[in-house]
């Protein structure tokens, strides 16, 4: 098969969907991997190592879509991306369509085929390809949280520490939020953990026990009561597919302290905060009555070279049997990869995606 990969042009994003040591397992198959000149040069993976492990090295992005019948991205496409896309085109990467109407408009109008990374599932119905960077972006949420609670970024001038126990509430304890948590309890944190499944918090209390550590089953009511005493709020709530719910009204952050943070870790899926954007990491934050707001929609974007070896590690098997078996057979014969076709032929697939688009 020929796998192309281009350069990822978000703000700030220096992921790579194959690394060099991917790339060999490819080509010793017998597969062509075209690769666009300088796509992983920022994170140390040179043309020359591409080339070592039998990639072709094409100049700019329309050769490498042009030249693929399936292409491996990290991101979803941008608008200067969407020119080269057609419908006899494979893309696997991060789609996140529930949370923007337009973009999935115009996937569509495209004709591609878009296999999307976050709806692909294993046997047990976990999110394999989902885990790897929700697992960093949780670790991550408690790093810039800290860092914009410090004065001179406009946070309330607090730090996470036994020094003076501070309270940081998570909202959302799947793979990202128990990360957040691991981070959160490790700061010495007094720690306030809010999920929707009881047997989830059952489970954490279980390896944390009670000590600076509240177990709180998810209500309006008790979310407004957590977040108006915390100086960190980290949002990691995700229905598979779907748009995010808004736990966090606009109206709730009126009782909240002014320079407290809000880190919203499912902005890509619209966000779980109601005052959410979306920002990069040129400029990650805003203030909206008070409260500062990080809402980057690639977070593991901060840790490139982290982030694209465990998203290849993830990802690779599935590449794999995508090459070995062409696109449709694959689908047909593995339900855990065909969960994570979202578009094809002009049609939103995916019934969760579906739901929350409503086209």
């Amino acid at each position: 098969m020929k796998i192309g990969v281009p350069t990822e042009v978000k703000n700030n994003e220096s992921r790579v969907g194959l690394t060099p040591d991917s790339v060999k397992t490819l080509v010793e198959k017998g597969h062509e991997v075209k690769i666009q000149s300088n796509a992983g040069a920022a994170i140390g993976y040179s043309d020359s190592l591409y080339r070592k492990s039998g990639a072709i090295i094409l100049q700019n992005a329309e050769e490498v879509f042009y030249a693929a019948d399936l292409i491996i991205k990290v991101k979803e496409p941008v608008q200067d991306e969407l020119k080269f896309l057609r419908e006899d085109l494979t893309l696997f990467t991060y789609l996140h369509l529930a949370g923007n109407l337009s973009q999935a408009k115009k996937l569509l109008e495209t004709g591609v085929t878009g296999i999307a990374y976050e709806t692909v599932t294993a046997s047990d119905g976990s999110l394999p390809l989902l885990a790897p960077m929700s697992a960093i972006a949780g670790q991550l949420s408690m790093v810039v949280g800290s860092y914009h609670l410090l004065k001179p970024n406009n946070g309330r001038g607090t730090l996470i520490s036994k020094i003076d126990p501070r309270i940081v509430t998570v909202i959302g304890a799947g793979v990202a939020g128990k990360e957040a948590i691991a981070k959160a309890v490790l700061n010495n944190a007094v720690v306030k953990i809010i999920d929707l499944d009881q047997s989830v918090l059952d489970d954490l209390k279980k390896i944390y026990g009670n000590e600076n550590i509240e177990y709180i089953l998810s209500t309006p009511d008790s979310i407004q009561d957590a977040i108006s005493v915390s100086d960190l709020v980290i949002g990691s709530v995700y229905e598979v597919g779907k748009e995010a719910p808004k736990v966090i009204k606009k109206s709730m952050l009126h009782n909240m302290v002014e320079g407290s943070v809000m880190v919203d870790i499912s902005i890509d899926q619209g966000g779980c905060f109601e005052t959410s954007k979306p920002t990069n990491h040129d400029e990650p934050t805003f203030i909206y009555d008070g409260i500062l707001h990080y809402c980057v929609t690639n977070m593991p974007g901060a840790v490139p070279l982290t982030a694209s070896n465990a998203l290849n590690k993830a990802t690779l098997p599935f590449i794999h049997e995508i090459a070995e078996k062409g696109v449709i057979k694959a689908l047909n014969e593995n339900k855990c990869l065909f969960n994570g076709l979202n578009i094809q032929d002009g049609k939103v697939l995916h019934p969760g995606v579906k739901e929350s688009l409503d086209i």
